[in-house]
Parts: structure tokens; sequence; C-alpha cells
């Protein structure tokens, strides 16, 4: 393998790890986790020295630019996977579905979900409201729970950053 290869591959390696890392670390921020991004993020900057050091003394081959600008575009991509792997956080699904579904509430209770309900009304009669609170690694089965029982649910997911209060107050707290 030419050393141009080689040289071009140890840039995308170098600015794929790189930004991984400070997507990662941006999650967690926002996540509240604020020790372990800010731990990752000495690593982070010691590979971005490393990788900025090699492009700058390189910048006479086209090649070597092109290899750090896929390597941030890898780099994106792959650190939204691994947080969507991570799953961390909740999440809050307002779903509402016609009123004769009132058993889905109870057999949502009794998955582990936090559930508030009440009824509302929709443009062509009553409905059945529901604030769902779960873990976000938890969001497809609960979503796959409310189609098995209700597949015409109404759903929107939200991202709560903060909670307090209610039965899980102390689950989540321990």
């Amino acid at each position: 393998m030419s050393s141009i290869l080689q040289f071009v591959l140890i840039i995308i390696a170098i600015n794929i790890t790189y930004v991984t890392l400070t997507t990662v670390r941006f999650i967690l921020m926002i996540k509240g986790m604020r020790v372990y991004a800010s731990l990752l993020s000495v690593l982070e900057v010691f590979i971005y020295i490393m990788g900025l050091s090699i492009i700058l003394d390189n910048l006479d081959s086209y090649w070597n630019i092109a290899a750090y600008c896929c390597g941030y575009g890898v780099g994106v991509y792959l650190g939204s996977r691994i947080e969507e792997r991570l799953a961390l956080g909740y999440i809050m699904a307002q779903v509402i579905v016609e009123c004769e579904y009132q058993g889905l509430a109870g057999e949502l209770r009794d998955a582990g979900f936090g559930v508030t309900s009440w009824l509302g009304e929709g443009k062509t009669g009553p409905r059945l409201v529901m604030m769902v609170l779960a873990k976000r690694n938890r969001q497809k089965e609960l979503l796959n729970r409310i189609d098995s029982l209700c597949s015409n649910a109404f759903v929107i997911f939200e991202e709560p950053k903060n909670f307090r209060g209610g039965f899980w107050a102390k689950k989540v707290l321990h």
C-alpha cells in the first residue's frame, strides 16, 4: 500500500474517532452527564490536536483535505448511531386513542410504563389521552405495545430534559 494511501487512511481514522467522540460528548452534556462528558473531552481534544497537526503539516495534497472531510462526515454518522444505541434518558409519549381502548392505559402500566390519562374531545368524538413516560431504550417496545392494542393510535414522542414527582421519581433517583 502506498504511503499516500496509508496517510489518507490515518487522517480518516483520526477524524472519525474525533468527531464520533465529539458527538457522544455533546449528547452526554445535553443529558446532564457532565462528569462523563468532561472525561471524554480530554481524549477528544487529544485526538483533535493530533489530527489537526497532521493535516496542517500536509495541506499540500487535496487527498489529505478530502480524507479529513470524509472522516468528519463518517464521524458524525457513527456518533449519532452510537448515541442511538445508548438510548440515554427518557421519552414522553402523548398517545391519543378512541375511548373504546380504555384498557390500554392499564396494560401499559402493567408493562412498567408511567401513564397518566384523561378524557379529551376529538373532531369526531371523545378520545382517551395518555402521557406515557418511558426509558428511551424502551421506545420501540412501547410503540409495539400500542400498535398491537390500538393500531390507529396517534402518538407523539418528546424528550423531557427533567422531571420530578410521580411514582417514577423514586425509581429514577435510585
